[in-house]
């Protein structure tokens, strides 16, 4: 009696299906028990003068993440697997334990970025996943070995960490994650790359489980260090060979001749507020790894949002622009569309200066409000105490 699944299910669609299954739930009932040892043990993160959290709140999410995407993905022998997903299950091993390790003693971020920097050469380097043309954008086609190399490494760090950076309220890093993997996926899958797309959307099911507890009121946990950099690590796979199967596939049906540009669009909201952060803090003199609010997300919930509020915007900010900009590949070149991206980032950049404006205007307002009313709590007490009882 042969009861090998791939004997029993060979249909890859289902395949993918029940991975996604499986890692919904697993994440979705592990949430709780993690929640519940943090509470027993006392692994909680206390919030702190920039959080826009006011708990003690679990940290562990990412344990959940990872476990589920992993078994998810294993659930099924994927032929095409080939050497980079070997290359990518050893750097999620080793990105877990460095947030793991993170997220009780709290790391110095050079040795989280020189770690990232190791993983990202391992699989540069180990499986040849490069990014090696610019698809002329900018008149820029195919790239110089070493050139295409330490973009790509480079491609990778900065992808992690934009998810760390967007990590800031409840819902979006995960939300962002859930939508970029089932995007990627989804093109993956129509094409027949089945472990990617098995990983990814494996990882969109668990964040997906993972969102009804980082929403929650009296049941939240985040993701913590272990989840972003593994949902940031996994996106960045995904994005980077969605790019360099557009190079080869060029007599396909759905290959992207502006692949690049749909990628950045996709994960635009990561990558516009870790450019954004990052430059503000390098032109005042600071660490561009100084945490701080100047993030979009802070900004939008200090002008009186709230949290899932601002996470539902970004979705739907993400999912238009990638449909508008999948439109307008038929009609724009690689360059037309890359200056569109950038006139893009440039509304961005005046919509967080508007926000930073209006929310000193919003606390004046609201520290104006409090004096008037505490003002007034003291006058009526004056005067009631004034009054002769007899």
């Amino acid at each position: 009696m042969n009861l090998i699944f791939e004997n029993i299910i060979s249909e890859k669609s289902i395949q993918l299906v029940l991975s996604m299954l499986v890692s919904f739930l697993i994440t979705w009932r592990s949430i709780p028990v993690i929640i519940n040892i943090c509470n027993i043990k006392g692994l909680m993160v206390d919030p702190i003068k920039r959080s826009s959290h006011e708990h003690p709140t679990p940290t562990f999410g990412g344990v959940a993440i990872f476990a589920s995407t992993l078994i998810g993905y294993m659930l099924w022998n994927f032929f095409d697997e080939g050497y980079l997903l070997h290359k990518v299950m050893a750097g999620l091993v080793i990105l877990f334990f460095l947030g793991i390790k993170d997220d009780l003693f709290a790391l110095d971020a050079l040795k989280k970025l020189g770690s990232q920097v190791l993983v990202a050469i391992l699989v540069v380097v180990g499986s040849d996943l490069r990014i090696t043309s610019f698809f002329g954008i900018f008149g820029i086609y195919e790239l110089p070995y070493i050139i295409s190399a330490l973009f790509t490494i480079f491609l990778f760090v900065a992808l992690i960490n934009s998810f760390n950076l967007i990590d800031g309220i409840d819902g979006l890093s995960g939300g962002i994650g859930m939508i970029a993997s089932a995007g990627f996926s989804l093109w993956f899958a129509l094409n027949n790359q089945w472990s990617l797309a098995a990983l990814g959307f494996s990882l969109s099911a668990s964040l997906f489980g993972f969102l009804r507890y980082n929403f929650s009121i009296n049941n939240k946990i985040f993701m913590g260090d272990t989840g972003s950099l593994i949902v940031g690590f996994i996106i960045s796979v995904l994005a980077i060979q969605f790019v360099q199967f557009n190079v080869f596939n060029t007599h396909t049906e759905t290959v992207y001749q502006n692949a690049p540009v749909i990628a950045i669009i996709l994960l635009c909201v990561p990558i516009f507020d870790t450019l954004r952060v990052f430059g503000l803090r390098i032109l005042k003199g600071k660490s561009p790894f100084k945490a701080d609010r100047l993030h979009l997300h802070h900004l939008m919930v200090d002008n009186g949002l709230s949290h899932i509020a601002t996470s539902f915007i970004l979705y739907f900010a993400t999912i238009s622009l990638t449909t508008i900009t999948y439109v307008l590949r038929t009609f724009f070149t690689n360059t037309q569309l890359s200056l569109y991206t950038i006139g893009l980032f440039g509304l961005y950049l005046i919509l967080s200066r508007s926000l930073e404006i209006r929310r000193v205007k919003y606390h004046k307002q609201k520290m104006t409000s409090k004096e008037l009313k505490k003002n007034g709590v003291k006058s009526k007490i004056k005067f009631e105490g004034s009054i002769n009882p007899n």
